[in-house]
């Protein structure tokens, strides 16, 4: 059974930072595409940012690139989201996300596996 397990959720100070990790259980991502997604309360759930596990390709929304960053650790089959600079905007729920590589990375529905979400708040 496939778990992908979400941390680093919390408050924080607009301006400040936050790490966030997904560590997956029971698969490796060799062949994957791992993304983010967030959720705003009342909105529908955006995509914020995705890997290629095997390239190695990043990408980004256009409303967190230059503050958000992805990576990963193929040792523990964990992915990373770093973010920077952080703003009341980007408060939202957190989810991580797998899927097979070939599929729009940009779409929820590319993704077959998700999370549980972590809540990111950012105070003004």
């Amino acid at each position: 059974q496939v778990q992908l397990v979400e941390s680093g959720g919390g408050l924080v100070q607009a301006g400040g930072s936050l790490r966030l990790s997904c560590a997956a259980s029971g698969r490796t991502f060799y062949r994957d595409l791992v993304g983010w997604f967030r959720q705003p309360p009342g909105k529908e759930r955006e995509f914020v940012t995705a890997i290629n596990w095997r390239a190695y390709s990043t990408f980004y929304a256009d409303s967190v690139k230059g503050r958000f960053t992805i990576s990963r650790d193929s040792a523990k089959s964990t992915v990373y989201l770093q973010m920077n600079s952080l703003k009341t905007e980007d408060t939202a729920v957190y989810y991580c996300a797998a899927g097979s590589d070939g599929g729009s990375y940009l779409s929820s529905r590319t993704y077959t596996y998700w999370g549980q979400g972590t809540q990111v708040t950012v105070s003004s």
